[in-house]
């Protein structure tokens, strides 16, 4: 029973580092910057994909990370483009990407659903990722997947504190301080999605090294999941200050895994599990909503005193 509830506690802290990184993705397009962005369910899979494709063509598994990242960023700027440049309407940009990727996906993949590259080199299996498994099992695959999250978040604080994060942060509220620098907000709204897909197709071509396959279908309901991560993640902790928010959006990603994961232990059909996903999802924001309106209530309250 103890190896089980291990093997578990490994699984949900593995999968939930990995999938972080998307929910730091989704942190920037959808708190940062105010854009509901369903490129998410295609930019995921085509990391997946492309990491396949790189890796079973003879490249290193790092190289292919980047590159996974750079085609995420480039379907996130379609959108942007779309969006900024075409007017179209940010929910209606991301379903355009989102179902075009599903045809570059099958084209990556030769028009196999999924496209395995067993017993090649990926960062879990060569490295520094080979040597952590060599001496810690499948808890080596947890930390290194702890290492390129946690990598991934301060990568992200740093870029946030620079003059462009600082702009990009004003792009999603604050439109006329970015005028005012002599930017423009499109193009930082463009930039954001990028940075946010580019996010998500590394967090796909990541999972696809770990389970040394690329499953085309693998991006269903990931907006969803990367939505409720961060919705939970601040609901818990964004009262905290110490506690940066991309940190919150990968503690609400590992919590959103153990509530999946408990639930199939308890027995739930899988059928079920998209369904699950979006229950999880509604609590998460209306105890998000709940949680703010009181909080706003407490603070009118005490402004009314102290007049």
């Amino acid at each position: 029973m103890l190896d089980i509830f291990i093997g578990l506690v490994q699984v949900v802290l593995r999968e939930g580092f990995i999938y972080g990184i998307m929910a730091v993705g989704v942190y920037i397009t959808y708190k940062v910057m105010d854009f509901p962005d369903l490129t998410v369910d295609g930019s995921f899979p085509l990391g997946m994909c492309a990491a396949a494709a790189l890796i079973n063509g003879g490249m290193n598994p790092w190289l292919a990370c980047l590159l996974s990242f750079a085609v995420g960023a480039a379907a996130g700027a379609v959108t942007g483009l779309l969006h900024v440049k075409l007017h179209i309407t940010d929910l209606l940009s991301g379903i355009l990407v989102m179902t075009a990727l599903y045809s570059v996906n099958m084209v990556i993949t030769m028009k196999r659903a999924v496209m395995p590259f067993y017993n090649l080199p990926t960062i879990f299996s060569s490295g520094l990722g080979g040597m952590l498994y060599g001496a810690l099992g499948q808890w080596g695959w947890v930390l290194m997947a702890l290492i390129v999250c946690m990598a991934v978040k301060f990568l992200v604080d740093l870029y946030l504190k620079t003059r462009s994060g600082l702009l990009l942060r004003a792009s999603g509220n604050n439109s006329q301080f970015v005028i005012s620098q002599g930017k423009d907000p499109g193009n930082m709204k463009i930039l954001g999605l990028m940075i946010g897909n580019g996010l998500t197709a590394l967090s796909g071509c990541v999972l696809a090294q770990q389970k040394e396959s690329a499953d085309i279908a693998s991006g269903t309901g990931m907006v969803v999941m990367s939505l409720a991560a961060v919705i939970i993640g601040e609901a818990l902790l964004g009262r905290i200050r110490w506690i940066k928010p991309t940190l919150t959006a990968i503690i609400g990603m590992i919590l959103y895994r153990a509530c999946l994961t408990a639930a199939m232990q308890m027995g739930l059909d899988t059928s079920y599990l998209k369904m699950l996903m979006s229950i999880i999802f509604i609590i998460a924001l209306v105890a998000s909503r709940i949680a703010s309106g009181r909080g706003t209530h407490n603070g009118t309250a005490v402004n009314r005193t102290t007049i």
